[in-house]
């Protein structure tokens, strides 16, 4: 079964559902599709390219909500790449280690790969000689992001990378 980006009325993306879900909000007029799948589907009466993408008629409001920090959130925001030597990584480390008072929380977590978790152990940055070429922060609770990271759809990358507006007139 094939899957469909949801856009909200905004043009934000919204979630990804499945692509016979997805035709059912087209076909009750709940959204209008804006970019064709390569599958269809046929009935007796009428034959209907599955959408690919698909943008909502009516605005849906999503409140906003901080990510948890889990160990699956952190590896895929820092894309499975260590922090230390930019090789694949699969362990998280604490910055300031937890030893010596570092948090659990996203200022402190990086992905690391076992090599340089190793190697760190229980050590601060500065006694390594080592500097993180980035600042460490919580992700935006950003759908886009979140989408673009999970699902690596190339007909969805104008959608998921950070969306903008797209200036579309639907039909009716």
């Amino acid at each position: 079964m094939n899957r469909t980006l949801v856009l909200n009325a905004s043009y934000e993306p919204l979630a990804v559902i499945s692509s016979r879900r997805a035709l059912l909000l087209v076909l009750n007029g709940k959204a209008a599709m804006l970019v064709e799948g390569t599958s269809r589907v046929r009935s007796a009466s009428m034959d209907v390219a599955e959408p690919d993408v698909v943008l909502l008629r009516q605005y849906i409001h999503v409140p906003r909500r901080s990510i948890p920090l889990t160990r699956r959130a952190v590896l895929e925001m820092y894309d499975y790449t260590c922090a230390y030597c930019f090789r694949p990584g699969n362990t998280l480390d604490h910055v300031v280690p937890r030893a010596r008072g570092g948090t659990n929380t996203w200022d402190n977590v990086v992905v690391a790969c076992l090599r340089c978790n190793n190697k760190k152990a229980d050590r601060l940055l500065s006694e390594l000689g080592w500097r993180l070429p980035f600042d460490l922060r919580e992700p935006a609770p950003n759908t886009a992001t979140l989408i673009s990271k999970r699902w690596r759809e190339p007909g969805w990358d104008e959608y998921t990378a950070p969306w903008k507006h797209f200036p579309v007139e639907l039909a009716g």
